[in-house]
């Protein structure tokens, strides 16, 4: 026996009303990536970065670390904060490997993870960086804060470095 569903005006105005608001509800969400960055929530990083940054995440591979990258760009500027984490049983010679990309001599930091470092870690000379560089147990990090502008009103030289430890703290902080 068939049924027959018979609907008025009211209740075909209800059920369009009530689609629309459940479509506009999903439309945040649609148009983003899910950002699963373990150690740094994009709230976070955008303060770091100093404007709203999109964040992507790459889970480990073999012998590959696990990425979070967060990224705010506006017209002619990109800023990025890079973070990389990878599990390891041989930490020092990944430690050392890591730290031949500074720039410059390397700062030891202390009451972040072990054996940090932060150096200067722009690899070209249009992109401006600091870099940290350390372990917590048998995980290493890396860090790179970097913008392409030298005279970015933001992220300026000694912004870098101050906003790099702020990064290095809360990720440390997470990986224990």
């Amino acid at each position: 026996m068939p049924i027959n569903f018979r609907f008025n005006a009211g209740s075909s105005l209800t059920i369009r009303v009530a689609l629309l608001a459940v479509l506009i509800a999903a439309l945040p969400t649609a148009g983003r990536a899910a950002n699963n960055c373990p150690w740094i929530n994009e709230a976070t990083a955008s303060g770091i970065l100093g404007a709203d940054a999109v964040g992507s995440y790459t889970d480990a591979e073999p012998i590959q670390p696990t990425v979070c990258t967060f990224i705010q760009s506006s017209s002619g500027l990109t800023r990025t904060l890079r973070i990389a984490v990878i599990e390891t049983p041989d930490f020092r010679s990944r430690l050392s490997a890591e730290s031949k990309a500074c720039r410059t001599v390397a700062a030891p930091l202390k009451a972040i993870g072990n054996e940090a470092i932060a150096c200067s870690g722009g690899d070209r000379k249009d992109l401006y960086a600091e870099r940290v560089v350390g372990r917590v147990r048998n995980q290493v990090f890396t860090i790179t804060l970097s913008t392409t502008r030298k005279d970015d009103s933001i992220l300026t030289r000694s912004e870098l470095k101050t906003r790099i430890l702020t990064a290095a703290e809360q990720v440390s902080g997470n990986l224990f």
